[in-house]
């Protein structure tokens, strides 16, 4: 008699459990797709992406790590976990250091994120303009850029900058920017976009 096989079982990720998932769940699940976060409690999938937000993000994290301090790492598309049910991916975080503690590790947590970065896509701009903007400020992190992509064929990105008031735990506008700018915070960098097309 042969050997029986067994077949493994799949998870529907469709039917949450009945208090919704949490981040241990996004942490271990089998076989979750790519960049799949966790906001509120729902799994969610980020549909296939264009080639200008890999592109913006790539040139993004390239000039924040020319400028960036040693005491800070920018990391691009990793978990941040802000509490139980909620685990966003930001396109890309600057942490502190220390919080960089192997090579395999999967997630920081938002008490680590000096600032989150989105590059807005037509799928996720709810989420990223709407309930990240509340969440990334609740969570503490001081630094939250917002990036849109304007324009069809001469791409512009607009970056929207916000700073964290500790007293009302809510983001403050810092400046909207289509042109080369500077910020102080979380470290000294300029951003010039003239180069994006050189990449």
């Amino acid at each position: 008699m042969g050997a029986t096989m067994t077949a493994q079982p799949v998870h529907d990720w469709s039917r949450p459990p009945l208090d919704g998932y949490t981040v241990d769940d996004l942490l271990t699940l089998p076989d979750l797709p790519r960049h799949t976060e966790l906001i509120d409690g729902s799994l969610v999938f980020v549909s296939p992406q264009r080639f200008i937000h890999s592109d913006l993000i790539d040139f993004l994290v390239t000039r924040l790590r020319l400028t960036a301090p040693r005491h800070t790492r920018v990391a691009r598309e990793m978990t941040v976990v802000i509490d139980k049910r909620n685990g966003p991916e930001p396109d890309i975080s600057v942490v502190r250091r220390e919080a960089c503690t192997s090579p395999m590790q999967t997630h920081f947590y938002a008490a680590d994120v000096l600032l989150a970065v989105e590059v807005v896509s037509p799928e996720s701009e709810a989420r990223d303009t709407k309930a990240k903007l509340v969440k990334y400020a609740a969570a503490g992190i001081p630094n939250y850029w917002i990036v849109k992509i304007e324009g069809d064929e001469a791409i512009e990105p607009v970056v929207y900058l916000y700073e964290l008031d500790p007293h009302t735990r809510a983001y403050v506008c810092q400046g909207i920017h289509t042109k080369p700018f500077s910020v102080d915070r979380p470290f000294a960098a300029e951003i010039d976009f003239d180069g994006l097309d050189e990449m």
